[in-house]
């Protein structure tokens, strides 16, 4: 199960999935990205109307996908890269020439990624650097990362399928290990599209982690074969780090969740204020 990504254009963010081994753009995203429009749905109407042979063909080069939303996980019209070239024709754009070639670059790096894994990660942990994270923080989020991926492919020999199942397992996790669903922390951090996890420090890392791999190992021994019983565990692995969480808070005086986030602040400075 892949999660939603942020590409950036021109300071404009466009959400992506990966699906049969390429890159799907969500099709508003690039409309906002290209026209400014408010209402990229209603561009999305007009552009069709402008263009008969795009519309005629719109539902070939389109896929529903669920991708990350302010409310939660949901479907939304997506294309590949080729299809965003010939969405893109329609649209009259001084951003368009040199959106294609942006475009090209971005879908180019999946096919390398591919042949060699390793460069999702190093480019991943380049854009956590430019985005002014520290070293420490970086190390800690990556093995988030693979912590996470972990527990998805243990879901998956478990018999979980659906995007909704993986996200009443995630909240179970969560709700055990901190005391709120996802979705209600992204509120309390002041939250939208944003990846929760980039916005946490360390300890809500590290208990993150700590739950996580709980559950993974818990999975791995008693290997649930309903999803009640992979629910149970979920529970028990959050439940794990949510006594560790408590005690460090007796320790330290203070609450681990926080309403703190790096919209407005990277998270180097962030540090440096602090030490």
């Amino acid at each position: 199960m892949e999660d939603t990504k942020i590409a950036i254009f021109k300071g404009k963010n466009i959400r992506k999935v990966i699906y049969k081994n390429e890159w799907w753009f969500v099709v508003e995203d690039i409309i906002v990205a290209l026209t400014d429009t408010s209402n990229p749905k209603d561009y999305i109407t007009k552009m069709r109307l402008r263009d008969a042979e795009l519309n005629k063909g719109y539902g070939q080069i389109v896929s529903t996908l669920f991708v990350d939303t302010a409310g939660g996980r949901q479907r939304m019209n997506c294309a590949n890269t080729e299809s965003i070239f010939r969405i893109v024709q329609s649209i009259p754009s001084p951003k368009a020439e040199p959106f294609k070639r942006w475009l090209a670059k971005v879908g180019y790096e999946r096919v390398q990624e591919i042949e060699d894994p390793e460069l999702a990660t190093k480019r991943t942990r380049t854009l956590y650097k430019l985005k002014g994270y520290s070293e420490d923080w970086i190390e800690k989020r990556m093995r988030g990362i693979s912590i996470r991926e972990e527990l998805t492919d243990e879901w998956q020999k478990r018999g979980v399928r659906q995007q909704k199942e993986y996200e009443i397992l995630t909240a179970e996790i969560s709700k055990a290990s901190f005391g709120i669903t996802p979705s209600e922390y992204k509120k309390l951090k002041g939250l939208k599209r944003e990846n929760l996890r980039d916005h946490m420090d360390d300890l809500e890392l590290i208990f993150t982690m700590l739950g996580e791999r709980v559950t993974t190992e818990i999975s791995q021994a008693e290997k649930p074969d309903t999803f009640s019983k992979n629910k149970t565990v979920a529970k028990r692995g959050g439940s794990v780090a949510g006594k560790a969480r408590t005690e460090t808070e007796k320790e330290i005086g203070r609450s681990v969740v926080s309403k703190e986030n790096y919209l407005k602040k990277p998270e180097s400075q962030k540090r440096l204020k602090t030490t």
